[in-house]
């Protein structure tokens, strides 16, 4: 028997003018049969052969085998476009001919065409593949991330009041705290974080940096190089607005005093009412 929404290796048992039907076996029930049409077989298939196919449902709601891969199968996440918005709910590009229906009633927020958004895959009580953005009990907690873990992501969602929400790994929960981000990130955008935290829930707080005493001494390099540059002074301090520090350094205010904090202590370093200044 096929798996709706899975990809799966099936067996050619008959070919036909409109493509081949396909079973779990040579010998299994005719009536479990899905057909992969023409244009997706490969002329030199015979009856025996074995094809991974995704299984999906064509317009007539029929089950139906492909060669192309989806972005998503079902139990999965990802980040997909919307393409259509219509009376019964919005369409995303999956990678396949059929696209995938988000239902009204499965839709968070507002729905614009060519709009990007994080779905999970499921089968409905009607058996469609259907997407959903309700997607909480679809990401996973597994243990297999761990702290300092370097991990690649795609920014999902933005919130300036937060920050960025990344997919971690296809199935992971992360955040991006947003005194980490410079600018207005994009969604779709992929990014390479390390693990600054693993939650109990198995969120994962994520940061751009690297473990706080490799980072420091990178960090307080940098101030230093930038203030001998500048002629040894800088109108910067631990006093001075997030936003200027980012753009002078581009570093967290916090990451900015732990570094200027070193620097003094070092005695590199004065810090004035209105800067900081190199010592001689």
């Amino acid at each position: 028997m096929y798996k709706l929404g899975k990809t799966q290796t099936l067996i050619i048992k008959r070919i036909t003018s409109i493509g081949a039907f396909l079973g779990e076996t040579i010998d299994s029930d005719d009536k479990d049969d899905v057909l992969i049409p023409k244009k997706y077989l490969r002329k030199n298939k015979e009856v025996g052969d074995s094809l991974e196919v995704f299984i999906y449902k064509d317009n007539q709601n029929r089950p139906i085998a492909t060669s192309k891969k989806p972005k998503a199968e079902v139990g999965d996440l990802a980040i997909l476009q919307v393409v259509d918005t219509t009376k019964i709910g919005a369409f995303l590009d999956w990678g396949l001919d059929k696209d995938l229906l988000l239902p009204f009633e499965e839709q968070v927020g507002q729905i614009k065409k060519y709009d990007y958004h994080l779905v999970g895959v499921y089968i409905d009580k009607s058996e469609r593949l259907t997407a959903t953005m309700k997607v909480d009990d679809y990401f996973a907690n597994d243990g297999k991330i761990k702290e300092d873990d370097w991990v690649d992501g795609i920014i999902y969602a933005y919130d300036s009041a937060y920050g960025a929400f990344i997919l971690v790994e296809g199935k992971y929960n992360g955040m991006l705290h947003q005194d980490e981000i410079a600018g207005v990130p994009k969604v779709g955008d992929s990014i390479r974080l390390r693990v600054k935290k693993v939650k109990e829930d198995g969120k994962l707080d994520l940061t751009y940096n690297n473990r706080a005493h490799v980072e420091l001494n990178k960090d307080a390099n940098l101030i230093y190089k930038t203030l001998a540059d500048n002629g040894g002074y800088l109108k910067v301090n631990d006093k001075s607005d997030p936003k200027l520090i980012k753009s002078v350094f581009n570093m967290s205010k916090s990451q900015f005093k732990r570094s200027i904090g070193r620097l003094y202590k070092q005695r590199k370093i004065n810090i004035t009412k209105d800067g900081i200044k190199l010592l001689k």
